[in-house]
């Protein structure tokens, strides 16, 4: 067997609906609406049914939060979502262009010849 075989992370999926609804205190029809809504994706088996991942369970949680806690509607929820998701993005992308450029300033103070 593979060593690597049982290295899950939190994105793998890995709970059926009925696990994944007790594990985020909702009801498997509303992760159904939140998955028809695009508000989490899980994953799918071959037969079509839903896997869900631990990082999907925490995002349940956050939605149910946000939506009984704070008082905000699944669109706004949907939105908050995306624009966090945009924000990883961008930072991703800010910290690979931080080091390319540093990477470009090093070889330019090594190809220069002295003044």
């Amino acid at each position: 067997m593979d060593a690597n075989y049982f290295d899950l992370s939190d994105e793998t999926p890995v709970y059926v609906i009925s696990v994944a609804a007790q594990l985020s205190g909702l009801h498997p029809q509303t992760l159904r609406q939140y998955d028809r809504l695009g508000l989490v994706s899980p994953g799918r088996t071959a037969g079509r049914g839903r896997l869900y991942s631990t990082r999907d369970i925490v995002l349940l949680r956050e939605v149910q939060r946000l939506s009984q806690e704070e008082g905000i509607n699944l669109a706004g929820i949907k939105r908050i979502l995306e624009l966090e998701n945009e924000n990883i993005r961008l930072r991703e992308e800010v910290h690979r262009l931080r080091a390319e450029l540093s990477m470009i300033r090093a070889l330019i103070r090594y190809e220069l010849p002295p003044a």
